[in-house]
């Protein structure tokens, strides 16, 4: 049986297996993959994810701290937080190639990395499928990869698709508030940001339209807003003390979702991500809101 063969009967059984919310079994690299790099980095979770699905994880030296999944992606070495690095940090690591979004910065240290000679591959931020794709097919590229890379997106399309079906079923949309609250007073996300595009591919209404962005509401604001469900990261619940101190902020009272404490949580690199876990991520989050307001 020639390995071509082999493979693509590899990659059929492949695609029978699952993601929701769980990573996909490892990809077995093919012998005519073409060569890459020898030491990698990344700087996007979602990016850190795909080079583990595509078992490419033995050219990683380093990772951003949003890569946080699968578990063992938080054991690799740390170039610190992805809009913030150091060039002499993330060079001593001494990469092959780098790999990233357009959110990673600041600029001069992307310059100063690609000066020092290192392959810089980012892919725009773009928070729709589109970006997924892509990232999919840069780290396929950038680690000799391509064909694993196919077979992977094509599984994930099939995903999406389903999942975008069934949403399109739904006769109620819920109006939700999306609350980020990692650290600092937390803020709502209005348009323009990754949490508005994951509410409108999960068939809600994002209660805040008047403005791009996130910012801090106010009491009276936050009552005119109207959310029926509220939507956090379980990082963010964590960092406020946990359900029940979130739901002890007076401004939350005077909104439809206090009453039901209609809340949906999910890990931060899921919801927000826009990596291959986003089918997932979005029907969880269509699922749960429309149980709040079944």
């Amino acid at each position: 049986m020639s390995m071509a063969s082999i493979s693509r009967r590899q990659g059929l059984r492949w695609l029978g297996a699952t993601v929701a919310g769980t990573a996909l079994p490892a990809l077995a690299q093919t012998a005519a993959a073409v060569p890459g790099p020898k030491r990698l980095v990344s700087l996007s979770g979602a990016l850190t994810e795909v080079v583990y699905l595509l078992n490419a994880q033995g050219l990683l030296v380093g990772t951003d701290t949003t890569s946080q999944f699968p578990e063992a992606a938080q054991k690799t070495p740390k170039v610190g937080y992805v809009r913030q690095l150091s060039a002499e940090g993330l060079l001593s690591l001494k990469p092959d190639a780098v790999i990233g979004t357009s959110e990673a910065g600041p600029p001069v240290v992307i310059d100063q990395i690609r000066q020092a000679g290192v392959r810089v591959a980012l892919v725009a931020a773009r928070h729709d499928w589109a970006e997924v794709q892509e990232k999919v097919k840069v780290v396929g590229r950038e680690t000799g990869r391509s064909a694993e890379a196919d077979i992977l997106l094509a599984k994930l399309d099939g995903q999406w698709n389903a999942v975008q079906a069934q949403v399109a079923k739904a006769t109620r949309k819920p109006r939700v508030l999306f609350v980020m609250s990692h650290s600092g007073s937390p803020q709502v996300a209005g348009k323009g940001t990754a949490a508005n595009a994951l509410i409108q591919y999960a068939g809600c209404v994002n209660a805040i339209d008047q403005f791009d962005g996130y910012k801090t509401l106010t009491a009276e604001a936050m009552a005119s807003a109207a959310p029926e469900v509220i939507i956090n990261t379980t990082q963010g619940i964590e960092a406020l003390g946990g359900e029940a101190a979130f739901w002890k902020r007076p401004e939350l009272a005077l909104t439809p979702a206090f009453a039901r404490k209609a809340l949906v949580t999910l890990e931060a690199s899921h919801l927000l991500g826009f990596g291959p876990r986003l089918p997932s991520a979005v029907q969880a989050l269509h699922m749960r809101s429309l149980q709040w307001v079944a």
